[in-house]
């Protein structure tokens, strides 16, 4: 029988999580995701989070830090002639997966850190050129300043643009030319390998009427293909936003689903399937000279106090432990009614919210992010998801199901929670699942067609050995939407089962390995990771003990799972094709 932790203690512990949300201090900055033993040599690489899906360390052994294009050229060049692999790193390296690791410990990390900076703003032709390492947050206000606005965009702010551009990184929306950044690129330059006599660099300027083939190779690139140095943006005027939620039940969510995004420019839901409810964002473009100056400061991206944080994830911790799934339903219905009267963190003025609906401008009610806007304070606050203190760690699988899949996938994730309500209380944890609106795009590696995208985040044990509570259910999901609805993983998140054979969901995959060929024929720009994923060589899965407890594998036997502390590979309960590591009654009675 599972423990149950005290009514007492479990209001203690919803006491801590509205101060964390509600807490807004400076806090301390994040830390650079490189570190070197000696000035910049001898160095690994690791993302926001402190740790890659397989958990492993990855090595250069220098990193170069240019400042101009003709610095990257340089750079670029000086490894070519060497034969070193290179890959890019930015600021803050927010991509879950290994887009950021190069082979061995020989290799080159280049960092855009520095090159952040305005190239060219143009008000009347409504363009604007940056360079690559500039982060939306950045080019927001840019843009801003000269009264134009990126339209569509991701909702955290401290993306690159380059890292955007890399991973196909989006916002949510049907309209216009959909929601990915990428689709919003007019021209690219890029620093790739060169010919000796080249000079072993070459800066490629690709656009849509000049080079349609390479251009739509560039604007995903997974890092494959070169440097990307500048970027020229299409921009609108600055427009103003309407935004309402809505908590309504979840009954006819089916349907809803499915017709929502046609109805509102920027609709998304936070779907809490335990509790049997949604959040629906009635989101819409108004005239710039509409009264309002909202500001949607999104409260779990705020600074948190990190003794706050290091209780709420004791307490996870704990209720893993003990299996207290009542404990977990608890937790999540106090966070998400929090986080709802609190109206996610929106205001009508920048400080206080009155009431719906919260009208403010594209730049103020696009993206957030303000734990990163801080000062040094010895880390008593920072991002709730800093690797330097015991904060929020975590799975995402985030993934693409096709709109005419929808309404099928949302009634088998139903079904699961019949079978038991509170196995997904673990997600609403962490806020719900986030769905956004994405749309077709000419990129060879963006989205195929129009398609709502889960986004899934859950409970990642420090041990990657220890089982998860509930987690047949989240693995079901996942091999139901892979496998069943064909969905396409998000290329900066998800675990690696994710991407086994993806390349083969790809019309145009062909296409851009051609334009790689020619780019990077050494493979200089290519890792052991990206042949994975590309098909190239090898596979994403890693087989081993253990494998399916942290999505390096699939399980297709008992080993794969913890059979010590009762988890077994077994077929699964919606969908009998999916095999998903369960805790077996009898094999054990406590973890």
């Amino acid at each position: 029988m599972a423990f149950t932790f005290p009514p007492s203690y479990r209001t203690l512990v919803g006491l801590y999580y509205i101060f964390t949300l509600m807490h807004t201090a400076v806090s301390t900055p994040p830390d650079d995701p490189v570190k070197c033993v000696s000035g910049n040599t001898n160095c690994t690489v690791t993302n926001s989070y402190g740790a890659f899906p397989d958990r492993s360390t990855c090595r250069a052994a220098n990193v170069a830090y240019p400042k101009t294009e003709a610095e990257l050229v340089s750079v670029v060049a000086a490894a070519t002639q060497a034969g070193r692999k290179m890959r890019v790193t930015t600021r803050y390296s927010h991509s879950i997966t290994k887009l950021v690791c190069t082979d061995g410990t020989e290799g080159l990390f280049i960092s855009t850190k520095f090159l952040n900076h305005t190239v060219q703003a143009d008000a009347t032709a409504m363009t604007m050129t940056v360079e690559s390492g500039m982060t939306l947050r950045q080019l927001i206000v840019e843009a801003a300043k000269v009264g134009l606005a990126l339209p569509y965009a991701p909702y955290w702010w401290g993306l690159t643009v380059g890292g955007m551009m890399g991973t196909g990184a989006h916002g949510s929306s049907l309209w216009g030319k959909g929601s990915a950044v990428h689709d919003y690129v007019t021209e690219i330059r890029m620093v790739s390998p060169g010919s000796v006599n080249e000079g072993f660099a070459k800066i490629r300027v690709l656009s849509e009427t000049t080079t349609p083939n390479e251009f739509n190779a560039a604007k995903v690139s997974l890092g494959v293909l070169g440097v990307i140095s500048q970027v020229t943006f299409e921009l609108q005027p600055m427009f103003k936003r309407s935004l309402t939620y809505t908590m309504r039940n979840d009954s006819d969510f089916e349907d809803q689903a499915v017709t929502f995004g046609k109805k509102h420019e920027f609709a998304d839901f936070i779907w809490l399937p335990s509790q049997g409810k949604v959040v629906y964002r009635r989101d819409d473009r108004v005239a710039v000279n509409t009264s309002g100056n909202g500001l949607f400061d999104f409260l779990p991206f705020r600074s948190q106090l990190s003794a706050a944080i290091a209780i709420i994830r004791t307490s996870e911790e704990t209720q893993e432990r003990f299996r207290d799934a009542n404990g977990k339903c608890v937790g999540a219905t106090i966070i998400s009614s929090t986080l709802f009267a609190t109206s996610y963190g929106l205001t009508n003025n920048g400080i206080i919210f009155t009431g719906y609906p919260v009208v403010g401008s594209q730049n103020r009610m696009m993206s957030s992010g303000s734990c990163l806007d801080s000062l040094q304070d010895g880390l008593i606050t920072a991002c709730a998801w800093d690797s330097r203190i015991k904060g929020e760690f975590f799975h995402q699988t985030t993934l693409s199901v096709p709109l005419t899949q929808v309404k099928s996938f949302i009634s088998d994730i139903k079904s699961l929670v019949k079978i038991e309500q509170k196995s997904l209380c673990g997600l609403e944890l962490h806020y719900g699942i986030l769905m956004r609106y994405v749309t077709s795009s000419p990129a060879y590696l963006g989205k195929e067609t129009e398609a709502l995208d889960f986004d899934i985040t859950y409970y990642r044990a420090k041990d990657p050995l220890t089982p998860r509570l509930y987690e047949d259910f989240i693995e079901e999901i996942e091999q139901i939407a892979l496998f069943k609805y064909n969905a396409l993983p998000h290329w900066g998140k998800n675990r690696n089962l994710a991407f086994d054979g993806v390349i083969r969901k790809y019309n145009n995959a062909p296409a851009f390995l051609k334009v790689k060929e020619s780019y990077d024929p050494k493979g200089l720009f290519s890792s052991e990771w990206t042949d994975q994923i590309l098909g190239i060589k090898g596979n994403a899965s890693i087989v081993k003990d253990g494998c399916a407890l942290e999505g390096l594998c699939i399980c297709s036997k008992d080993a794969h799972c913890a059979p010590a502390k009762g988890y077994l590979c077994r077929p699964g309960k919606v969908y009998k094709e999916a095999r998903a590591c369960t805790r077996v009654d009898g094999i054990i009675s406590v973890i």
